[in-house]
């Protein structure tokens, strides 16, 4: 019973971090370029960034404790190598995510609250390029998960 719940906090983790990625990459952004000037879109992104990152660190913070919680209970050795891959990937995952959290949205955040456009503009171009990075690293993550099975 405990091994499902692990799987279950670790998946729930997962579709919350990867799906809001896609959504905010392929759904949102493009939207907001097509509708929204820089002055709207921007703040958009700050306030955006605001709601998705507390939570996206709630799930980042699951992952990491639910998969070296089932890797403990299966032994490092016994794992097979999608488990290490997939904790590879992880581990470089949340750093990219810590980079963006720690860095690159308060920058965003300070140049939106100073009306900073272009420098608002490069920060969010930042965390756009770590964004594509943690997406297409999540779905390798899920082809390891799914070839360790």
């Amino acid at each position: 019973m405990m091994r499902q719940a692990l799987i279950l906090v670790h998946l729930l983790g997962a579709i919350l971090w990867i799906g809001g990625m896609f959504f905010a990459y392929v759904c949102l952004r493009p939207a907001a370029a097509q509708v929204l000037e820089p002055p709207q879109r921007l703040p958009l992104w700050s306030a955006t960034f605001a709601r998705f990152l507390p939570a996206a660190a709630v799930a980042v913070l699951a992952l990491l404790a639910t998969g070296f919680a089932m890797l403990a209970q299966t032994g490092f050795a016994q794992a097979p190598i999608g488990w290490h891959l997939m904790l590879a990937l992880g581990l470089l995952m949340s750093a990219v995510f810590a980079y963006v959290h720690a860095v690159l949205y308060p920058k965003l955040r300070s140049a939106c609250a100073e009306a900073a456009w272009p420098r608002a503009a490069q920060a969010l171009n930042g965390i756009r390029r770590m964004v594509a990075l943690n997406l297409v690293l999540g779905i390798l993550t899920v082809v390891a998960a799914i070839s360790a099975r």
